[in-house]
């Protein structure tokens, strides 16, 4: 920074109001420094500047659901949300369960992250998110709302509910329901939204069946379907299980969308190409991972934990696997 100094004309501070976007430079004197840091080559050295305000410039992510497509985008939006705000990211992947903390936060005190996002979407994960809340700053993506946690996340009784309320407005007298597995907290709220569309309707609950997220779930459950000529509307909490799904009807001879309707949810890359392309509920993950990072942030400059929910909410994507009843 010495060396930058003297080649723009300016002082050490000046130099350093540059480089943290100070609001009080002169643009002649920003526009100088700027181009005496390109000549040079100056990059700022982290490490010296952690040893000399106290604070990292990094955060720590523990992701506990491997690399399913939900969490895996999660994961992927708020690294790139960190990384836009300045940050570096530590990454740890669990399995789910209590048992995710003691190593995983070792591991990233270790590293000195000025605070940590987890990407909880188990039940189970409740009681230690609250021990972990009370050692450093921390907001948990997708997690139950247990105790006094900052949390983000995809308003999922919403998604659900716009999802049945489609199908029902199609003129369908009732629509079934392909869950996942019980653990997770999404997979219980997609449930929950499901059920209280068909009953704001005055619609029959049909008895729901439960996969494990799996496109082999899906086909399971579909062949069984397949042969219930009652089943006109199919809402699947999940893409991949829906793919089982649609390749289990077209082989017990109902036809998608003059059969029988399904709609999916998360929106995969994939899911305007299956057959025919689905209809689904797509989830904002960069949005999430944004208000993450930022809510994160805020609590490691304010020394204040943010409490509290914030949802975002998803979108019905419309395409051709629903249509109105034969």
């Amino acid at each position: 920074m010495t060396d930058v100094a003297r080649l723009a004309g300016v002082s050490h501070q000046t130099v350093s109001r540059v480089l943290n976007d100070h609001p009080n430079v002169r643009p002649r004197t920003r526009l100088v420094v700027l181009a005496a840091v390109r000549e040079l080559g100056y990059q700022p050295n982290t490490a010296a500047r952690a040893l000399a305000t106290g604070r990292t410039r990094s955060l720590g992510v523990i992701t506990l659901a491997g690399t399913l497509f939900g969490p895996a985008s999660m994961l992927y939006a708020i690294e790139a949300a960190a990384r836009d705000e300045g940050y570096t990211v530590s990454i740890a992947g669990r399995s789910d369960g209590d048992e995710f903390t003691a190593e995983a936060v070792q591991r990233m005190q270790k590293q000195g992250v000025a605070g940590i996002v987890v990407i909880a979407p188990y039940h189970a994960a409740g009681h230690s998110l609250e021990w972990l809340a009370r050692r450093i700053p921390l907001v948990v993506v997708e997690g139950a709302p247990v105790g006094e946690l900052a949390v983000v996340s995809v308003d999922q009784v919403a998604g659900a509910r716009f999802a049945t309320e489609h199908l029902l407005a199609q003129g369908h007298r009732t629509v079934w329901h392909v869950a996942g597995p019980g653990t997770w907290f999404e997979a219980t709220e997609r449930a929950g939204g499901w059920l209280a569309a068909l009953e704001d309707a005055g619609a029959e609950v049909p008895p729901m069946a439960q996969g494990d997220w799996s496109p082999s779930s899906g086909y399971a459950i579909g062949q069984e379907l397949a042969g219930r000529p009652e089943v006109t509307a199919v809402f699947v909490a999940n893409d991949q299980m829906a793919l089982g799904l649609l390749r289990a009807l077209r082989e017990g001879g109902r036809r998608v969308p003059e059969d029988v309707s399904v709609v999916g949810f998360d929106d995969i890359p994939e899911a305007g190409y299956f057959a025919p392309p689905l209809t689904t509920i797509r989830q904002h993950f960069d949005l999430v991972g944004l208000q993450s990072v930022r809510r994160l942030i805020a609590q490691i400059e304010s020394g204040t934990a943010q409490l509290g929910r914030e949802m975002i909410t998803p979108e019905l994507v419309i395409r051709h696997s629903t249509a109105a009843p034969a």
